[in-house]
């Protein structure tokens, strides 16, 4: 079969894209590809906002390259577009069979249905489309062939017919290294600028189930690790074909397990891999000497969820850590010299304007390296998107402002207009401080450092509100 994956176009032109000229590879599509590959379909992958197709040229390489199947990836401020372009090929051809998967899609299958969608991949979707594909190559969109696949969702005769669910990938090492060749590794860029990074996934999977994060719901509760040997493997033919040395770890939380943590920097060192690479962490999953170690083996930046100043919000919210850890680790950052980026999340509904003032001055106590704020958002599938349902609270149901950026709710004692200042409010708060400004004219970074303030968001990290749908 010939498959045809692709990121929707149009996303280029929204606020994330246009502002810091943000060009990320999909590792999703990219992991279902290799999948597909070796299973003998031929496969090609459109990186629209990458590589700059807009949706008449995205429709034109769909007729010139002739599919059987086209998969779309969706997130939730970028889903109108990918209903716009599955809108563009049903007018194109009627009868080519249209599948999407993300989180998005995966938790408001029925909406993606509404929009033309013929299947929808829901959760993991490497073997889910490999089954899928099989199937239509066999025996076409029929019922009861589709009937027969785990992990999707469709329409027959007016029923929305949703099978059993597929169970998580348990060893990850069988899946083939994403298929990198079929991307424009040399397109990819931060603030418009070229650069050489390649994004890889050691595990998926969280444990903690926050109640804002999808994580949990989209790649299940345990946490799946894939051997220390196989990702310095991957990591070590990318260096190899694509010249980089910077490596970003798309996990959520890369050092809750210690003994793949130890193994993989023993992998570095053995193979003498001279590369800089940057994970996310949690408070209470790395100690000072874990630290250290990463630190001496090229991890250049840590990335940590401390969330808010109030141990009861963190409570409320699944996160399972304490202030005082959060203050411990944030020691040793000092001590160490760690460049370290804290992100925290204003306006939970039941948080007070001071809870949120107290969280931008709590950050400023920290003191990390750079500090993220975001508005809580109620992203479907987590529970604080069925919290703000069911007690009527949000206010705006576009999803193209879904972006963490602007309130979405409104709370039991503050306005969405307040909860919108209140973001502007800390990063005014931790970014605009003479000593913090003075830091950044020297070390060269302040221009980047404006441009953050501006848009209410750190750049270094920015690829992490893209990467849970790719």
């Amino acid at each position: 079969m010939r498959v045809l994956l692709a990121v929707p176009p149009g996303i280029d032109k929204m606020e994330i894209y246009k502002v810091l000229g943000l060009r990320a590879p999909p590792l999703g599509l990219a992991w279902i590809a290799a999948v597909l590959e070796k299973a003998g379909h031929e496969v090609k992958i459109i990186d629209s906002p990458t590589e700059g197709i807009d949706l008449g040229a995205f429709i034109n390489e769909v007729k010139a390259w002739s599919p059987d199947i086209v998969g779309l990836t969706s997130l939730t401020p970028t889903i109108y577009k990918a209903y716009d372009t599955v809108k563009a090929i049903k007018e194109y051809d009627k009868d080519l069979p249209v599948i999407m998967g993300g989180p998005h899609a995966s938790f408001m299958y029925e909406e993606a249905l509404n929009n033309g969608v013929d299947v929808v991949v829901r959760g993991e979707g490497e073997y889910t489309t490999l089954d899928l594909v099989n199937t239509i190559e066999k025996t076409g969109m029929n019922r009861n062939g589709l009937k027969e696949i785990n992990g999707i969702v469709f329409r027959s005769g007016g029923e929305i017919i949703k099978t059993r669910d597929r169970p998580p990938i348990r060893n990850l090492d069988e899946l083939p290294f994403p298929a990198r060749h079929l991307l424009p590794m040399d397109k990819y860029t931060i603030f418009g600028k070229p650069i050489k990074i390649i994004h890889v996934m050691a595990s998926r999977g969280c444990p903690y189930g926050c109640s804002f994060c999808s994580t949990s719901y989209y790649w299940g509760r345990l946490i799946r690790y894939r051997s220390a040997k196989n990702v310095a493997d991957e990591i070590e033919d990318a260096v190899n074909k694509y010249g980089a040395n910077t490596i970003v770890f798309t996990d959520d939380e890369f050092t809750l397990g210690k003994r793949f943590v130890y193994e993989f920097l023993r992998e570095l060192e053995e193979r003498k891999l001279d590369i800089n690479f940057s994970c996310g962490s949690r408070v209470d999953t790395i100690d000072k000497k874990m630290m250290s170690e990463l630190l001496r083996h090229g991890c250049t930046a840590l990335y940590f969820g401390v969330e808010s100043a109030s141990q009861d919000t963190i409570n409320r919210i699944g996160k399972k850590i304490t202030i005082e850890q959060a203050i411990k680790v944030f020691e040793w950052v000092h001590e160490l010299k760690v460049n370290a980026v804290a992100s925290f999340v204003i306006g939970f509904p039941w948080e007070t304007i001071d809870d949120m003032k107290n969280t931008a001055k709590f950050a400023v106590k920290l003191n990390p390296s750079y500090a993220q704020f975001t508005v809580a958002t109620p992203y479907p599938g987590t529970p604080l998107y069925y919290q703000a349902v069911n007690e009527n609270l949000i206010e705006d149901w576009n999803w193209e402002h879904y972006t963490t950026l602007r309130a979405i709710m409104r709370g039991y004692r503050f306005t969405r207009q307040q909860a919108d200042k209140m973001l502007q409010y800390a990063y005014r708060v931790f970014y605009l401080r003479a000593g913090f400004l003075a830091k950044e004219l020297l070390s060269g970074r302040l221009s980047m450092v404006i441009t953050a303030i501006k848009n209410s968001i750190v750049p270094w990290f920015i690829d992490r509100l893209m990467r849970r749908s790719e």
